[in-house]
This record gives structure tokens, C-alpha cells and sequence, in this order.
């Protein structure tokens, strides 16, 4: 069979939901024209809703329409199930079900990648079978992809980034109005930026989530997506955006892995740190620059260097536009082989070594610590004694203007172990001096 013959062929795409990025996909694949040949070659046949008889934005044939997710993964027609749902069941086992029927997915589900990921995708290796996940991490950029082909020669040092659009977003406002969190939380939800009930943006889960993902395929293992130590931007005061500003830093959310040691292709194992938090970013470093809804990620690797990635994280377009180059891969495969049971293996994507995180007080890293103190003499001295004692090198302390409930005293620390730092403050805080520790994050 030729090729021109074998592109005849419809492909046929069933998809597991219609909302804001089920929409997209819909609306690129019955729009061809002036796109890539091979999407003409894409035929969107089953539509999974939950109501069909709901008004849409887009015009979609009633006949596609169906209430029942597993008429169109048992459909023996289609070859390629796209599941745009979320959550965490039924997707999972509508995923499962397909790959078992011989279908290839294609997911934008975060959450459930990051936490059934080695199971899907040894499922999906059994079957001879591609579940694709760009669109989980990162919206329209494309960075799945380049970790799994054109990264693929390196030894990656560290994976680091801004990877939730919705805390990116409140973070530039509060630093550029002066706003505080809540006001600015309530104009993100009436923007559509965040959801009614924002908390796994804000408290970090998301982007836990993500780099669980981007993780696995860097370091080539599994990871326990629970031993993520997290922490989101929810407790994050208005005074700290003010002096990090002082300081010459900016505030991010940042989800950041590191391998530990130097990643030699010969380790079958190979620790990892990772953590989620809000963190100093210096005015020269490249995520500084990173504002609004944007994402960024940044690649270090062996021989390449640093690489960054960047673009809008979220909405239909993006996702969507991720979400449709992932059938186009599943799709080109076909075309060339007249067949998905021939697996790419780059294409493909399987844990090949055991990784494993470092308990979270192991993890290195500078830190930002803001102090409220009585505004007494030698206080400053006390503090910076109890941080000796503990080995943790002090880069700069800082006492801020005195007001009506104390001095405000920040610190920023060379790099140490949180443990270092956690036994610091447990002292700092006995001191009479000190009322309270009003903030600790990392910093870069």
C-alpha cells in the first residue's frame, strides 16, 4: 500500500468530553484547512458529554453525540480515544479499558498521570500502544515532547520552572499593584484565570502534579508524587513581594527537581530532589521575566546547557493545540507504518531506572526568612548566633523600618540543607526577642 493510499484512510478519533479544551480540539479537527495535510486526514467521530442536548459555542453534529464514555471507547471503529474529563476516575478506567481494546490516548490529565502514570503507560506497552500527555504540563508549550526526543542525548541536571499560569498570574499583579492576595485572587476567578474553588493552584498541588511528570521522563523513573514536599502561594504576604522587591528579587511559584550526584548513564538509581514553593527569584535570572498567565521551564542538562521553554500555560487554544499534535504524532506513526503496533520507542515512554526523593530536610537550597523582633539592641547578634550554631552561612540581614508591632528583620541564607534551617528557626523562635516568624521560602 502506498502512501498517498494509506492517508486516504480516515483516522478515527473518539473524545471523552466536550468543555472549554474538548471544545478546542473539536473545533481544530473539523477546520482543516490551512493546517498540516494530516488533520484533514483526522475524522472526529464519538463525542462523550454529559448532556446532550446542552447549547454549545460550536456547531457539532447531534450524531456524535453520546452520554455514555464507554460506547465510545468500546467503539471498534475508532483508533484513537482522546480523554479531556479529568479527575481521577472514571478517566482512569476509561484509559485502561481503551488501551486494552488496542486503542492509542491522548490525555491532558495531570492529576492522574502524575499519580497512575507507571501504570498507564506499562499498560500501554503491553498493547503495543501510544498514550501521548502533552498537553498535561505546560499548556501549549512543548516540552513532553523535546524531554523525550530532542533532549533525549543529555544527562539532565535539573528540571525547574513556573508551571501554574493561575498563581503566576496573582503573583505578577500583587507585585506590580501593590494588591493584596485575596483582591487579586477575586479578579483572577472573575477573569476566568482561576477556578471558583482555586486551592489545588494556589496551594501547589497542580503544579506538584506537573512536575512529578516532567521528572519521570527527565530522570527516566517513577515518582511518588506524594513525597512532593509543597507549598503554595495561599499564606504568601504582600510585604514579602515589597522587600524581596527591596532586595532585588521577584516572588514565583516555583517546581523545581534536581538530580543529586552527577547522573551518570550508568546509575540504575539515582536520587532526586524536588519541591514545589513560592521563591526569590533574582532580577537577572530568566524566570524573572516570566509574567501573567505564562509559564516557563528551564532544562539543564549535559552537554546542552540551559534551555528554556516558554509560552501561555493554560486556556483552550494552548491545550487544545497540544492536545491535536499528539493524534498528529499517534497518526503520523500510522501513516508510515500502516500500523500502531510498532512502537517508536522515543514517541513512546517507559521508566528505565529507579528514582527516588530525598526526605525534604536533605534538600539544598538558599533561603528567604522574615523575622518580627522587639527593636532592642543585639537582637540582629542573637539571631545571627543561633544560625552559626546550626551551620547555616548567613548572605545578608536586613532590619527594616521599626513600626507599632516590632522591627522586621530579613534574612537570606547561602545555600544549606532545610534541616540546617528548620533547627534555626525552632531556636530562633524560643528567643523573648523574637514574637514571630512571619515567612520562609526558597530562594535562588
Amino acid at each position: 500500500m502506498t502512501e498517498s493510499e494509506i492517508m486516504k484512510k480516515k483516522i478515527k478519533v473518539g473524545l471523552l468530553g466536550l468543555g472549554t479544551v474538548g471544545t478546542g480540539v473539536a473545533e481544530i479537527l473539523q477546520t482543516a484547512k490551512g493546517r498540516n495535510p494530516l488533520v484533514s486526514d483526522i475524522e472526529l467521530v464519538r463525542i462523550a458529554v454529559q448532556d446532550t442536548s446542552k447549547k454549545r459555542c460550536i456547531s457539532i453534529p447531534e450524531s456524535l453525540l453520546t452520554q455514555s464514555a464507554l460506547e465510545v471507547v468500546d467503539d471498534d471503529s475508532i483508533q484513537i480515544i482522546v480523554e479531556v474529563i479529568g479527575g481521577i476516575e472514571p478517566a482512569r478506567e476509561l484509559i485502561l479499558r481503551a488501551i486494552s481494546s488496542g486503542k492509542s490516548v491522548v490525555t491532558a490529565n495531570k492529576a492522574l498521570i502524575a499519580r497512575h502514570g507507571e501504570e498507564i503507560a506499562k499498560a500501554a506497552n503491553d498493547a503495543g500502544v501510544y498514550v501521548l500527555i502533552e498537553a498535561a504540563v505546560g499548556g501549549g508549550i512543548p516540552i513532553i515532547e523535546p524531554l523525550k526526543q530532542s533532549l533525549g542525548a543529555n544527562r539532565i541536571t535539573q528540571v525547574s520552572g513556573i508551571i501554574n499560569g493561575t498563581t503566576n498570574y496573582i503573583l505578577s499583579r500583587m507585585s506590580k499593584d501593590g494588591s493584596d492576595y485575596q483582591e487579586v485572587l477575586k479578579d483572577a476567578q472573575e477573569l476566568g484565570y482561576a477556578e471558583a474553588d482555586p486551592a489545588a493552584d494556589v496551594e501547589g498541588q497542580d503544579a506538584a502534579d506537573k512536575i512529578a511528570i516532567l521528572s519521570g521522563l527527565a530522570f527516566g523513573g517513577a515518582i511518588n508524587r506524594e513525597r512532593i514536599p509543597t507549598k503554595g502561594i495561599n499564606k504568601l504576604q504582600s510585604q514579602d513581594i515589597t522587600y524581596a522587591n527591596k532586595l532585588g528579587y521577584g516572588i514565583k511559584l516555583l517546581a523545581i527537581a534536581t538530580a543529586i550526584g552527577d547522573n551518570k548513564e550508568t546509575a540504575s538509581s539515582l536520587p532526586l530532589a524536588l519541591c514545589v514553593e513560592p521563591t526569590l527569584v533574582p532580577k537577572e535570572h530568566p524566570l524573572y521575566g516570566v509574567n501573567g498567565v505564562n509559564n516557563a521551564i528551564l532544562i539543564d542538562g549535559d552537554p546542552i546547557g540551559e534551555v528554556m521553554f516558554y509560552g501561555p500555560g493554560a486556556g483552550a487554544g494552548p491545550t487544545a493545540s497540544a492536545v491535536v499534535a499528539d493524534i498528529l504524532n499517534i497518526a503520523g506513526v500510522q501513516v508510515l507504518n500502516n500500523s500502531l503496533n510498532s512502537l517508536d520507542p522515543l514517541l513512546s515512554a517507559a521508566y528505565w531506572r529507579d528514582c527516588h526523593l530525598v526526605e525534604e530536610r536533605e534538600i539544598l537550597q538558599k533561603n528567604y526568612v522574615r523575622l518580627i523582633t522587639e527593636d532592642s539592641p543585639g537582637v540582629i547578634g542573637k539571631i545571627g548566633s543561633i544560625f552559626g550554631d546550626n551551620d547555616v552561612s548567613i548572605q545578608s540581614i536586613v532590619q527594616f523600618d521599626a513600626n507599632d508591632i516590632g522591627a522586621e528583620i530579613v534574612v537570606i541564607t547561602h545555600q544549606v540543607k532545610k534541616g540546617a534551617i528548620s533547627n534555626s528557626l525552632l531556636s530562633i523562635r524560643e528567643l523573648t526577642e523574637v514574637k514571630s516568624v512571619e515567612a520562609h521560602m526558597g530562594c535562588l
